[in-house]
């Protein structure tokens, strides 16, 4: 399974392959070697000066150039999956570029305090009943450049094939995205799998399987993603609760805390940002391109993200919250 790149910062594992083209291309490197620093992307609008702990305003604007046209993007082509690179007619219809999304100005890395991390993972999962939809994206806490992305659709495990149809309907038809999902979802125990090795190969995870993440932490808008349904959808698809998804940060605790005022969600925070949504709220891939740039907004006004929730090895089910401060 091909690993799509939102920049090229270096080859992929042995056993992956490229889909920059209709035909798989298996690709071969030095796993030892580390990830490259992304370069810069094509300059943002700039922030205004502000104070630490007071959102610059105006925030950032829709990342695009004036009069150019927001697309979707593929998301046959952020799971791997895209035959159509060639298609001139589906390529201006949909983008396959996630950093297109992201772009940060060059003189907004001049605010930035010193992180305690390397990178961080945002996460937006999907589906109250079984997880439905896994992105990640990889934003380097240095520069606040988009390294990479994850996306897996998810196949339950426990549904009969006419709930699970049901289900889809409900929640992907609304964004004509539910023939994606039959195309490309996968049991969440492969998507672990798969994920683990997306992981391994940016060098983010430990030597042990499963092992804790390296200098990176997951960023989620609010507790519930890996407080609440990543351990119950490891208990219905039968694997032990991976050691990565021990901590977290809870960019909500950290929006509270350093702009001194509550923001109950992601749409919330934007608003206060005066940031314009972009692509489909609660379609995974999308809502995690957003979190990313309010985190990206945050880094850039002086914000430090430090842990909020960590999980007791000894006894997962018990979390401490370290913030006295938080969104309950």
């Amino acid at each position: 399974m091909a690993f799509p790149k939102a920049i090229v910062t270096r080859p992929l594992l042995p056993l992956l392959f490229s889909f920059s083209t209709t035909t798989l291309k298996p690709l071969f490197i030095n796993p030892t070697s580390r990830p490259m620093r992304p370069s810069p992307f094509i300059p943002f609008a700039s922030l205004s000066a502000a104070q630490v702990g007071e959102p610059s305003t105006p925030a950032f604007p829709s990342p695009r150039k004036s009069g150019e046209r927001w697309k979707p993007m593929c998301l046959y082509y952020t799971q791997g999956k895209c035959t159509k690179m060639e298609d001139p007619i589906h390529m201006e219809k949909f983008n396959h570029d996630c950093s297109r999304d992201l772009q940060v100005k060059n003189s907004m890395s001049n605010r930035i305090c010193s992180q305690h991390l390397d990178y961080f993972l945002v996460l937006d999962l999907e589906g109250k009943i079984e997880i439905l939809e896994f992105p990640v994206l990889i934003i380097d806490a240095k520069t606040m450049n988009v390294v990479d992305f994850f996306h897996r659709f998810v196949r339950p495990s426990e549904m009969s094939e006419k709930r699970i149809n049901e289900y889809i309907e409900g929640k992907y038809g609304k964004f004509g995205v539910d023939r994606v999902w039959h195309d490309t979802a996968i049991p969440f125990k492969d998507v672990l799998q798969e994920f683990e090795a997306w992981l391994t190969q940016h060098e983010l995870l430990g030597e042990e399987v499963g092992g804790c993440l390296n200098q990176a932490a997951f960023v989620t808008c609010g507790n519930w993603d890996l407080k609440t349904k990543v351990p119950e959808q490891c208990k219905v698809a039968k694997v032990k609760l991976p050691s990565y998804f021990m901590e977290w940060i809870n960019l909500k605790d950290v929006y509270l805390n350093f702009y001194k005022r509550r923001a109950t969600g992601m749409m919330t925070m934007m608003k206060e940002l005066h940031m314009p949504l972009l692509g489909s709220h609660h379609l995974g891939f999308d809502d995690s391109k957003n979190i990313a740039r309010v985190l990206q907004h945050m880094l850039a006004d002086g914000a430090l993200m430090q842990i909020t929730a960590r999980r007791d090895h000894n006894s997962p089910e018990k979390v401490e919250f370290l913030f006295k401060n938080r969104i309950r």
